[in-house]
């Protein structure tokens, strides 16, 4: 239980990065000149989410968790911060 949690956050993370690159890539502000970044973000968090699936089947789960738990925690603290910036309705100007 406490591997899926980090690890649907993580899945979150992914689809949000997915989204905005299939969005960049209709739009044109995906190209040639950046797509190089691109492809090592989504590389990166296509290893972490099947890199961490693939320890916990061979066995070590504490491996799993601590691989999750990299990309889960910059996640979590980044949707709270939107989450109080929606919330509070701060004026930044």
């Amino acid at each position: 239980m406490t591997f899926w949690i980090p690890w649907t956050v993580d899945l979150v993370v992914a689809s949000i990065f997915g989204y905005f690159f299939l969005v960049g890539l209709a739009y044109g502000s995906v190209s040639s000149f950046n797509i190089g970044p691109w492809l090592l973000i989504l590389a990166a968090l296509a290893a972490v989410m099947g890199g961490s699936l693939a320890l916990r089947a061979a066995g070590t789960v504490k491996s799993a968790k601590s691989l999750v738990v990299v990309l889960a925690i910059p996640g979590v603290l980044v949707g709270l911060f939107f989450a109080v910036l929606v919330v509070t309705l701060l004026r930044w100007n």
